[in-house]
Order: structure tokens, then C-alpha cells, then sequence
């Protein structure tokens, strides 16, 4: 599935009306996977304001009302910019059949409206040029005041309003979206991480008339795009063709991280988990893991090349090593006979050592921005998919850079951005669930560059799904909480549910 620009997609509409549909006709079908996608996407009906500009991205909007109402059992409303009849013919059709209900007038009355509020931002299209103007704006700062006041949240019709389509700036007034539907395909500027305050996490909703199936230089992890991960598996499938993973993770001061880690390659599908510890903090790792996890400990890290496994994840809660442990851990990285991922202590090992030139293409780095930053601090200022795109150029490892847009990529291939995600997941303790993740998914045969990919999605939808529970916020989710939902995610993933 392509990322577009927008001139891409104005050709894509005109070739559709070519072959026979009208603008009513794609203006129903966007408007009703639109519809089928916020219900999925937000699963306890609760109070949906459509807030409206002139355009057909307000018809899209209408028709989506009307799906959440039917279909989901939300309770429904709408904030007009304009005057209803001086909207556009086709959406002054959509008002008109959802039984043309009036707009609010006034502030909208929160406290009575049931939850989750949920507030559709309607007010402009992706042909719109410029910064809001007028009377969007007002209606911009209402729901920014939603936003901020009343827990409300905020889905973008195609794009937030306001926000350029190709180069993802984020002008004046622009609204803030917890989640972007985009329709048909991804939009180019939108995966751009600066783009990402506006934006939220990204969602695609495929329209058959409007959906490419190419695939360019940048592109959205979704399961619309990938492969990866979606195959049942055999009915006699056992755990040795589940993979072995080993795992090097933990230390005294750091037994959550090599805990986290092992369960993380647990619940991402691993067939056998082999967590190596340091000797001195083997019995406390082992009392925090799930029982099926095989905790064994060890002196030197290049005791694990005597073992046979399929993949390899290092650095997770290790500490800062010195001396023969840290030569011990370079010798390890660099003779591994598995695909390795690398992460954490063993990142800063290797810039503190100078020793980029150990990593090859069996190897997946999986940096935060400091940790890339020590890897690679003349790539520092540059945008992030500059830098990613540079720093693969000269490492053939496969790069996964975390961040509010996660970004995937390798030496010569399509620079991967992630959808999914949230806010919430600014703790400690994300990234070794990931790591394990990603090492069950390499040991299962994915390549680098896909269980990378795949790695992201998951943990960032299982954030998501975690939300929808009453009992968790943004402010109390944790990793383990990641962990719980990851069998959800992965059904999302194969069922293209999101």
C-alpha cells in the first residue's frame, strides 16, 4: 500500500471516476469504512461530534456518523463552521440522510454526554492549502479545549486540519488528533515524525477504488502493507519450529529488563525462550519470570556461542560492562551465528567502543534517540528519516529507531514508519518488551526489516487496546500491561483490524 502525495491522490480519484463512480459513490464508501473504523478502533460506544467544515471531507464525516450511530449505538451530534445550505450539494445530501440533525449551538455540553467523547475533525480535506481560517478556527480551539478539559479525543478525518498533506508542517491552528484516519492510502507528510504531534497514532482506511497496492521509498506498517505474521500455523506445529531464542539481558541493579525481555519473546510467539543472566543475579531474575521461561546464568557472554538458537537478543538491563565482560560482549555480538538483536547496554557499548564495524545484516539495531545519538552524533539536527536512511547507508544492520514514530529501514530498502502507539507508553520498560518481541519473531523466520516491523505494530496496538480498559489511562499504563495484550494485537494484525 503506497504512502501518496496529493497530487497522487487527486489521479487516483479521477481514474476511479473514470471506471464508472461517481463522488457520491466514493464519498459513501470512504465514509462507511470510515465509520466501520472508529467503532472498531474505540470500542465502548459513548458521544461523537462531527465538526464540520463545507467540503465532501464533511460528507465523509456525515456518512461516518451515521455508521458509528447504526451500526456501534453512538449517541451523535455535529458543530458546523457554515451555515448547512451553504455547504456542498453532496453534503448537504449526507446531513440531509442522517435525518438532518441540528447543530449544536454554544459550547458542547461535555458533563452530559456519555463517554468515551469522541470528536471527528471534518473541517478540511487534503486538497486544502494554508492555515485554518474563519470560523474553523473557533471550532479548532473547541476541541483542543475538549481535548485538554473534558478527556475528550480527537479523530482526524483524513488528516487534521490544517496540517500540510505533503510536507506534514504543522501550521498555525492546526488540530491536535489523538489518531488520523487516512483514507484510501497513507498521505506522504503525514508519516513524517514531525508530523507526528498533529497527527497521533495513524490508521489506513482502505477504500477498494482508491487503495494502491504499490509499494515506494516510505511507507506505513500496517497489515495492509506487510505479510508477515498472518499465516495460522500447522496443526502440527511444535515449539522447536517456534524458534529458540536466546536472551542476554539483566544485572543486579536491572532484573526487570531481562525479565520483561524473556516474556516479551514469550508472548510474541517464541517456541523456546532461553534467558541468560549474569551469575550473581540469576536467582532474583529467575523468581520475577514466567515459569516457561529457562533462566541459566553465565560468567562470560561467549559462554552462549556454545548453544544452539535461532535468534538472539543482547543488552537489555546489562549494565555498563568493562573489562573481559565487555570484550566478552563484542566478541559475542560479532560471532553470533543467528540473527542478533541488539539493544540497550550493548548499544552503548559499542559506540562507547567504537566497534560499528561488528555489525552486519544479521544484525537489528533497536536505538532510542540517545542511544542513536551515541551511535551515530554526527548524524545529530538531521531529520529522523535522514538519519536513519544515513546511518543504514554506511551499517548493513537493519535500524529500528524508536520514537513517537518508530521507524524501520535497511541498507537500499523502503523506510518503514510505524501507526500504532501512544503516549502512554513513555515508561520504562517498553523497549525490553519489544526487544523480546522482535527475537520471537526472527526465530519464527521473519526477516530483520519484518519482525522489526511487525515488532513495533504489536506493541503499539496492545498500548491501544490496553486503553480501551476502564481501569487503565495514559498515566498508569505499564509494560507488563503491553504484555497482556499482545495475543489481541496479534489478531488485529491478521484480521487487518486496525
Amino acid at each position: 500500500m503506497a504512502a501518496v502525495t496529493l497530487a497522487e491522490t487527486i489521479s487516483m480519484e479521477a481514474a476511479a471516476m473514470a471506471r464508472g463512480w461517481t463522488e457520491e459513490g466514493l464519498i459513501d464508501a470512504a465514509g462507511e469504512r470510515l465509520g466501520l473504523a472508529i467503532g472498531r478502533h474505540f470500542p465502548r460506544p459513548g458521544s461523537a461530534v462531527g465538526y464540520l467544515g463545507k467540503g465532501h471531507n464533511a460528507a465523509d464525516t456525515l456518512v461516518a456518523l451515521r455508521i458509528l450511530r447504526d451500526r456501534f449505538g453512538w449517541e451523535i451530534s455535529i458543530r458546523t463552521a457554515y451555515r448547512m445550505e451553504t455547504c456542498a450539494e453532496l453534503t448537504v445530501r449526507k446531513w440531509a440522510e442522517l435525518g438532518s440533525p441540528a447543530p449544536w449551538e454554544g459550547s458542547v455540553p461535555w458533563r452530559d454526554c456519555r463517554q468515551p467523547l469522541v470528536l471527528l475533525d471534518g473541517l478540511l480535506g487534503s486538497g486544502a492549502a494554508g492555515p485554518l481560517r474563519g470560523p474553523l478556527i473557533p471550532l479548532a480551539h473547541e476541541m483542543a479545549d475538549l481535548r485538554r478539559d473534558a478527556g475528550a479525543r480527537v479523530a482526524a478525518v483524513d488528516l487534521p486540519s490544517g496540517i500540510g498533506a505533503d510536507s506534514g508542517e504543522i501550521l498555525p491552528d492546526t488540530v491536535t488528533a489523538d489518531i488520523t484516519f487516512m483514507i484510501g492510502n497513507a498521505k506522504r507528510g503525514l508519516l513524517h515524525s514531525h508530523a507526528a504531534a498533529a497527527t497521533g497514532a495513524l490508521a489506513v482506511v482502505p477504500v477498494d477504488a482508491l487503495t494502491s497496492t504499490r509499494i515506494g521509498s516510505c511507507e506505513l506498517i500496517s497489515p495492509l502493507a506487510l505479510h508477515c505474521g498472518k499465516q495460522p500455523r500447522p496443526f502440527n506445529f511444535h515449539k522447536g519450529m517456534a524458534g529458540r531464542i536466546a536472551i542476554l539481558a539483566g544485572s543486579q541493579a536491572y532484573t526487570g529488563a531481562a525479565a520483561l525481555a524473556a516474556a516479551g519473546a514469550l508472548r510474541g510467539g517464541g517456541g523456546l525462550v532461553t534467558l541468560f543472566v549474569p551469575n550473581d543475579a540469576r536467582a532474583v531474575v529467575s523468581a520475577k519470570c514466567p515459569p516457561e521461561i529457562i533462566v541459566r546464568g553465565f560468567n562470560d557472554p561467549r559462554e552462549l556461542l556454545e548453544f544452539q538458537f535461532d535468534a538472539l537478543a543482547v543488552g537489555c538491563g546489562l549494565g555498563e560492562m568493562t573489562g573481559s565482560a565487555a570484550e566478552g560482549l563484542l566478541d559475542l555480538i560479532a560471532q553470533s551465528p543467528a540473527p542478533t538483536v541488539v539493544d540497550a547496554d550493548a548499544l552503548n557499548l559499542i559506540a562507547r567502543s567504537g566497534k560499528t564495524g561488528i555489525l552486519g545484516e544479521s544484525h537489528l539495531l533497536t536505538p532510542h534517540p540517545g542511544e542513536f545519538a551515541r551511535l551515530a552524533p554526527d548524524l545529530a539536527g538531521l531529520p529522523r528519516e535522514d538519519t536513519a536512511r544515513q546511518f543504514t547507508d554506511r551499517v548493513p544492520a537493519t535500524l529500528l529507531l524508536k520514537g513517537s514514530r518508530t521507524l524501520v529501514t535497511r541498507r537500499g530498502q523502503t523506510l518503514w514508519s510505524n501507526a500504532t502507539g501512544s503516549p502512554a507508553m513513555a515508561s520504562g520498560g517498553q523497549g525490553d518488551v519489544l526487544t523480546g518481541v522482535i527475537a520471537a519473531r526472527v526465530a519464527i523466520g521473519d526477516s530483520p526489516v519484518e519482525a522489526a516491523a511487525l515488532g513495533a505494530w504489536l506493541c503499539g496496538r496492545s498500548a491501544e487496546i490496553a486503553l480501551s480498559e476502564p481501569h487503565l489511562s495514559e498515566d498508569s499504563l505499564a509494560a507488563s500491561d503491553v504484555l497482556h495484550f499482545l495475543g489481541a494485537a496479534y489478531q488485529d494484525w491478521r484480521s487487518a483490524g486496525r
